[in-house]
């Protein structure tokens, strides 16, 4: 009787020394992975990107040459000018690839949420809009940190200012010795175009302090929200490469 190779006895073939392993479809990418693929989808949204690196490697690895012509170790100079010209196009890439990210959520329901997802630890963000406009999709954002507690609206000038002062008022009876900041994201005029929304948050000067946030976080979550419409396509805080990866740490 012929032997069964599916039988649990059977062992499994042997891997012959030129062979490849096979691939573990649980295994994250590594590093080159990851940059080739935020490198191509920048290129689908902004095909000038590959020149714009390679002026900033050009530039970066020219400057070195030159300062090593002036001291008499051109080569020397080269050596430790070829990474850091390589992190400049990556920095360049970084830059790009965050641009062409919130181009593609840009006008998207929720695209105000996904641009606040930039901000570091020091805030604390709500996913969930604090009030949705069923019919346009208008929403309004929460932020609480330093400078107290900012709204940010997503949606035309003319739609959202209604909302954003409804949502003021809620704070001030919950909180009415908390400073209340009011954005409105969007290209309209007096509006914070989207990728600059997470900066605009940063410059708020401090007004209370970390304890007194906390508490304010705690006494907002009495209000609620409600669920976000989170725009289809790519969040810039995942797309955008890791800078501390790029830099070799």
């Amino acid at each position: 009787m012929s032997s069964d190779s599916t039988t649990p006895d059977a062992k499994p073939p042997r891997r012959g020394l030129l062979r490849r392993r096979p691939r573990d479809p649980d295994k994250k990418p590594g590093r080159l992975a990851q940059v080739k693929s935020v490198y191509r989808m920048t290129r689908k949204a902004d095909p000038v990107v590959t020149w714009w690196m390679l002026l900033a490697f050009a530039g970066v690895l020219l400057i070195a040459l030159t300062i090593g012509l002036f001291t008499g170790h051109p080569i020397y100079a080269s050596v430790l000018g070829l990474p850091m010209a390589l992190l400049a196009a990556m920095f360049i890439l970084a830059r790009r690839a965050e641009a062409a990210a919130f181009k593609q959520i840009e006008g998207q329901p929720g695209a105000a949420g996904a641009a606040l997802r930039v901000l570091r630890r020091r805030w604390t963000v709500e996913e969930a809009p604090v009030a949705v406009d069923a019919r346009t999709q208008d929403s309004v954002f929460r932020v609480v940190g330093r400078p107290g507690v900012i709204l940010v609206s997503d949606g035309p000038p003319h739609r959202v200012g209604r909302m954003l002062e409804a949502e003021r008022r809620k704070v001030a009876r919950v909180l009415p010795s908390v400073p209340v900041h009011l954005i409105q994201a969007g290209d309209g005029e007096g509006q914070v175009p989207l990728r600059k929304v997470g900066r605009a948050v940063n410059k708020l000067k401090p007004k209370i302090t970390k304890a007194e946030a906390s508490q304010v976080v705690m006494r907002l979550k009495s209000l609620g929200g409600m669920r976000p419409p989170i725009p289809q396509g790519i969040d810039p805080f995942r797309a955008r490469p890791n800078r501390k990866m790029m830099r070799g740490r």
